[in-house]
């Protein structure tokens, strides 16, 4: 049984918990993607107390956890996943079950109570199907669709950020992120596998 299971680890890099694993629930985190959020809240300032944050894609919900903390007391945070949360969320932070793309009426009034928000993030990822093609014109969608709410819902001069599976829909979507926002931004965070083809976009300052 052993040796199976070790097979399994050779074969599915995500199976072995790693140095990032262990530090994520060692500081009571779900994941190990709190590290990623941490690495770009920190290259571009993108939170700050008191703000109103939107977390498309919650779970299980390291990234809602981080910013209800970097936020404070002051701040507000929303996040609406297909799955529910197994953790605490504190008062600051609230998460509904829910698809955020087409979203019941309570879905869409618990997403519009906050509106406009100062920032947008989605961490999803496609379930993989294991042809990469098939996941990276998924993952471009789920970006482009993250796009869409950030449009809708995002404050003038907020800030976006989506995780992206690199293919060649990738400059389609960074001239959308262009005309929509005066910076735009791809990040590799440390925290990223070495043999994951993910980045993250960035939008900052929303025009309109």
């Amino acid at each position: 049984m052993a040796r199976a299971r070790s097979g399994r680890h050779r074969d599915n890099p995500y199976a072995r918990p790693d140095v990032f694993t262990q530090r994520a629930k060692a500081a009571g985190y779900p994941a190990r993607s709190v590290f990623k959020l941490e690495e770009i809240d920190r290259r571009v300032r993108l939170l700050r107390a008191g703000m109103r944050v939107l977390d498309l894609g919650c779970a299980p919900g390291s990234w809602l956890l981080f910013v209800a903390k970097r936020i404070g007391p002051g701040g507000r945070a929303r996040g609406v996943d297909l799955t529910p949360l197994e953790i605490a969320l504190p008062p600051n932070a609230q998460s509904m079950v829910g698809d955020v793309f087409a979203p019941t009426t309570e879905v869409d009034a618990f997403v519009r109570e906050l509106a406009p928000y100062d920032v947008v993030l989605s961490d999803m990822a496609p379930s993989t199907s294991g042809t990469r093609l098939s996941d990276q014109a998924r993952s471009a969608e789920l970006v482009a669709r993250s796009l869409d709410v950030a449009e809708r819902h995002l404050a003038r001069g907020g800030s976006w950020v989506a995780k992206l599976f690199m293919s060649d829909e990738m400059p389609k979507l960074r001239a959308r992120v262009r005309d929509l926002f005066e910076t735009e931004r791809v990040l590799r965070p440390e925290g990223t596998r070495a043999h994951s083809t993910e980045v993250f976009l960035v939008g900052e300052h929303k025009r309109r």
